[in-house]
């Protein structure tokens, strides 16, 4: 059984997983629904559930973002959704380590801003693209 895994990343880190056909070494940071989201939110129905982990995948993108100096990326949130056999909860949040290295393969879509933000303003983020992993050269190009 495989878990869906949000993976925090900006483009220049996309670029690079791009290049070296994967994201690694392991343990890889990611987010899931947890059995922690689960229990804090028993109503919440599945697609509400991966949203959430979704979106915190995309906080700790932005806190990348804010916190990076000298990058000359452009400053846009990216999250890679995978499939993976094995991670590590924690048992109080949505964090997972992935417990390998992970290819591209494994990659079901990405998720991205579709222009650049302020990522020092996190009020003012908003919800993120959808795109398939075959648009994965034109989000770097």
């Amino acid at each position: 059984m495989t878990v869906r895994v949000y993976l925090p990343a900006s483009l220049g880190a996309l670029a690079r997983f791009s290049e070296e056909g994967g994201i690694g070494p392991s343990p890889v940071h990611g987010h899931a629904v947890t059995a922690w989201l689960r229990a804090s939110w028993p109503e919440g129905n599945d697609e509400e559930l991966a949203y959430a982990a979704l979106m915190a995948a995309a906080d700790d993108s932005a806190t990348f973002l804010a916190t990076s100096t000298g990058h000359s990326e452009p400053p846009r949130r990216v999250v890679l959704v995978a499939e993976v056999e094995r991670i590590t909860e924690d048992p109080e949040s949505t964090a997972v380590q992935v417990d390998s290295a992970i290819s591209l393969r494994l990659l079901d879509a990405v998720h991205a801003d579709t222009d650049d933000v302020d990522p020092s303003a996190p009020e003012a983020l908003g919800d993120l693209a959808w795109f398939g992993v075959q648009e994965i050269p034109d989000l770097i190009g």
